[in-house]
């Protein structure tokens, strides 16, 4: 066996299968230079631009969110500022509507008392006249008592009545005259 092992040596390279291993390498190479290999480095391609589109589009979208993050609070500070500007005018509203009830109030108040006052006048006036003819009709009657004469003259009935009374206005005024 030794001698069959010394003729055929192991690490002998036979031309003919290293010519085919060289041609089918080759071959295997040129295969895979010319249609795998672009077409991996595509793929790659694709891949890397979809990576960075995904990027850039993502930067993009970001960027867009922030502007409107940034328009969203501009609005919300300007409806802040709306709000306190329709606050402030309801408050002014509120302030003038109060002062507008409150005038006509005063007025209405006014009004009454007026009106209360000149009914009080009124009925003053009537109370006079009616104590007038109670007076007249009391002083003529104790007149005629004490004279012992009937005063059936209209005339002298309204002079008589109208001196009494402007006695009795005097002693009036003279006793609040008095008091004060």
């Amino acid at each position: 066996m030794l001698e069959l092992a010394a003729d055929y040596n192991i690490l002998r390279i036979d031309p003919v299968k290293a010519a085919f291993g060289a041609i089918a390498l080759a071959v295997v190479y040129f295969f895979v230079a010319r249609k795998a290999v672009p077409k991996v480095m595509k793929v790659l391609d694709e891949r890397h631009d979809a990576i960075e589109g995904g990027i850039e589009r993502a930067k993009h979208a970001e960027a867009e969110a922030e502007e409107i993050r940034q328009q969203y609070r501009e609005k919300l500070e300007e409806s802040h500022r709306e709000y306190a500007q329709e606050l402030e005018k309801a408050k002014e509203q509120r302030a003038a509507i109060i002062a507008e009830a409150r005038e006509e109030a005063q007025a209405e108040a006014a009004r009454i008392i007026e009106s209360a006052k000149a009914q009080i006048e009124a009925d003053r006036q009537q109370a006079v006249v009616q104590l007038r003819a109670e007076i007249g009709s009391l002083s003529t009657e104790l007149a005629s008592r004490i004279v012992g004469e009937t005063l059936s003259d209209s005339t002298a009935q309204t002079r008589v009545v109208d001196r009494f009374l402007e006695e009795l206005e005097q002693d009036e005024s003279a006793k609040q005259a008095e008091v004060r």
